[in-house]
C-alpha cells in the first residue's frame, strides 16, 4: 500500500509541475517569467525586462540612458489582450510586482533542481509477486489483478491504470489553471481595494479642509463682531469718563473759588474799621452771591457707572452652533416634496401670515398716536380757553375784535371743520384752535379760509401783548427791588 502511495504522490507532483510550468511563461520571450515580474492593470504578467522592450518599440522618439527611457509617462499595448496601458512618470518601474507569481518561480526552480528519483513499479501489499494494473472505481483505489479475481475487490468495478490516470491528471491541470487564474483575479480586486483606499483617503482630507475652511471662516466673523462690540463698549466708557472728569474739574474749581471767598471773607470779618469794613464788604457780597447763583450742582444719575445695557444674550446662537451637521440631501428632498404637496392658496397664506401680523401692529400704533393726539388738543384747549376771559386786555379793541371773531367762528363750526386744513398741508396747532374744532385728513374744503386766518392773526396778536405786559410788569418788580436797596443802603 505505501508503494501505491509512492507512485500516487510522484504521479501527481510530476503534473503539477508540468501545469506550472505552462503557467510561467512569459508571453514577450516564451521563456520562464524572469524576477522581477510585473503585474498590468489587466491583470497579465511580464517580465519587466520585457516590459520594458515593449514600451521602448511602442515609444521611438523618449531618450534613452543606460538602457532605460529617461523620460517619463507613455504607453503600450499588453502582448496578451492588446488592452492599452498608460504608465506615469515612473515608466515600467511604476508597475507593481507580482510577489506571488516570483514566489511560485522560486518553488518551481527549487523543485525541479531535485534529483529525480527513481520510479519503481509498484507492487501489491495482499500479493506481492502482483503488480498494481488495475484501478478499482468503486473503492477509488489501485489494485492488481490477482484482488480483482480472488480478493477484496472481486466484486468492485475496475478499469486500466492508463484510462484512470490521464482523466485525473487532465482534471489536475485544469484546478490548477483554476487556481492560477483566480489569483490573477484576487490580485486584480487586492489592486482595486487599495486603490478605493486610497481614494477614501483622498476624499476624507479633502472633505476635512472644507469643513476646518467653514469653520474657520465663522471663527473670523465672530472675532470680527467681538471686535466691533468691544470697541462700542470702549466708546461709551470714553465717553462717561470723559463727562464724569469734565464734572470733577468744574466741581474742583468752584470749590477752589468758594475756598478763596471763604479766606477773603474771613479777613474782612477780621477788619476793625466799620467804614473800611463797609466799603470792601458790599462787593465781597455781590462775589459770594455770585458764586452762590452760578453754581449748579450738577450730579450723575443713579446706575450711570452701570454697563448692563451691553449684556448679550447668545443662548439662541449657541443653540444653532450646537445643531450644526454635516448636510444631508435627503432634508433637501423632503423640504421640496412638502412644497410640492402644497396648494399655491396654501403657501400665499404662509408667506403673508407675517405681513397681516405687521400691517395689524402698524394699524394699532396708529389708531393709538391719533387717541394721544386728540387728548394732547383737548387738554390744551381746555387750559387755554379759561384763560382767555381774564386776560386784562379785555377792554382793548383788540379784545373786542378778537371776541367778534371768536363769536362769529363759533356760531358757524360746520364751516371750519369744512375747510380742512390738515389735508391742505397746515398743521392742527390746538392753541389757535377752539375745543370743539376736529379736523379730518380725509375731508376736502371748498370753503374760503378767510375767516380762520384772521382769527389765528387775533389770537397771536393778543398773546403777544399779554406777553408784553407780564414783561414790564416783572421790569417793574426789579426797579421797585432796586429802589428799596439803594434805600437801605443809604
Amino acid at each position: 500500500m505505501s508503494a501505491t502511495l509512492n507512485y500516487k504522490s510522484f504521479s501527481k507532483e510530476q503534473q503539477t509541475m508540468d501545469n506550472l510550468e505552462k503557467q510561467l511563461i512569459c508571453p514577450i520571450c516564451l521563456e520562464m517569467f524572469t524576477k522581477p515580474v510585473v503585474i498590468l492593470p489587466c491583470q497579465h504578467n511580464l517580465c519587466r525586462k520585457c516590459a520594458s522592450d515593449i514600451f521602448q518599440a511602442s515609444n521611438p522618439y523618449l531618450p534613452i540612458r543606460g538602457g532605460t527611457t529617461v523620460a517619463s509617462g507613455g504607453r503600450f499595448r499588453c502582448p496578451s489582450c492588446r488592452h492599452e496601458v498608460v504608465l506615469d512618470r515612473h515608466g515600467v518601474y511604476g508597475l507593481q510586482r507580482n510577489l506571488l507569481v516570483e514566489n511560485i518561480i522560486d518553488i518551481y526552480k527549487q523543485e525541479s533542481s531535485r534529483p529525480e528519483r527513481k520510479t519503481e513499479q509498484p507492487m501489491c501489499e495482499e500479493h506481492e509477486d502482483e503488480k498494481i494494473n488495475i484501478y478499482c472505481l468503486n473503492c477509488e483505489v489501485p489494485t492488481c489483478s490477482m484482488c480483482k479475481v480472488f480478493g477484496a475487490h472481486k466484486d468492485c468495478q475496475v478499469a486500466p491504470l492508463s484510462n484512470v490516470y490521464q482523466r485525473q491528471k487532465s482534471e489536475l491541470s485544469d484546478g490548477i489553471a483554476v487556481l492560477v487564474g483566480s489569483n490573477d483575479r484576487v490580485q486584480g480586486i487586492v489592486t482595486q481595494l487599495e486603490e478605493t483606499c486610497r481614494t477614501v483617503e483622498e476624499c476624507c482630507k479633502r472633505q476635512k479642509e472644507q469643513l476646518c475652511e467653514k469653520f474657520d471662516y465663522l471663527y473670523a466673523i465672530l472675532e470680527e463682531r467681538k471686535s466691533e462690540m468691544t470697541q462700542i463698549i470702549t466708546r461709551s466708557q470714553e465717553e462717561k469718563l470723559e463727562h464724569v472728569r469734565s464734572l470733577i474739574k468744574k466741581h474742583a474749581d468752584h470749590l477752589e473759588i468758594v475756598s478763596k471767598l471763604v479766606e477773603s471773607g474771613i479777613q474782612f470779618m477780621e477788619e476793625p474799621e466799620m467804614a473800611l469794613f463797609l466799603q470792601n464788604a458790599k462787593a465781597l457780597l455781590q462775589k459770594i452771591t455770585e458764586a452762590s447763583k452760578a453754581f449748579q450742582m450738577e450730579k450723575i444719575e443713579k446706575g450711570y457707572e452701570n454697563m448692563t445695557h451691553f449684556t448679550v444674550n447668545l443662548n439662541r446662537e449657541e443653540k444653532i452652533i450646537r445643531e450644526i451637521y454635516f448636510y444631508r440631501e435627503e432634508e433637501e428632498e423632503e423640504e421640496e416634496d412638502a412644497t410640492e404637496g402644497k396648494t399655491p392658496d396654501e403657501i400665499h397664506t404662509e408667506s403673508s401670515g407675517e405681513e397681516d401680523e405687521i400691517s395689524e401692529q402698524a394699524s394699532s400704533q396708529q389708531l393709538q398716536q391719533d387717541i394721544a393726539l386728540k387728548d394732547t388738543q383737548a387738554v390744551s384747549q381746555s387750559n387755554l380757553a379759561p384763560s382767555l376771559p381774564s386776560n386784562p386786555l379785555v377792554n382793548t379793541p383788540t379784545t373786542a375784535k378778537q371776541d367778534e371773531i371768536v363769536h362769529t367762528t363759533t356760531a358757524q363750526p360746520a364751516g371750519l371743520v369744512e375747510t380742512g386744513l390738515q389735508s391742505n398741508g397746515e398743521s392742527s396747532d390746538p392753541l389757535f384752535y377752539p375745543s370743539w374744532y376736529k379736523a379730518s385728513p380725509r375731508q376736502t374744503s371748498n370753503s374760503n379760509p378767510a375767516p380762520l386766518t384772521e382769527s389765528r392773526q387775533g389770537l397771536t396778536f393778543c398773546i403777544s401783548v399779554l406777553a408784553f405786559l407780564i414783561l414790564l410788569h416783572h421790569i417793574w418788580n426789579q426797579i421797585q427791588y432796586m429802589v428799596f436797596t439803594l434805600r437801605d443802603w443809604v
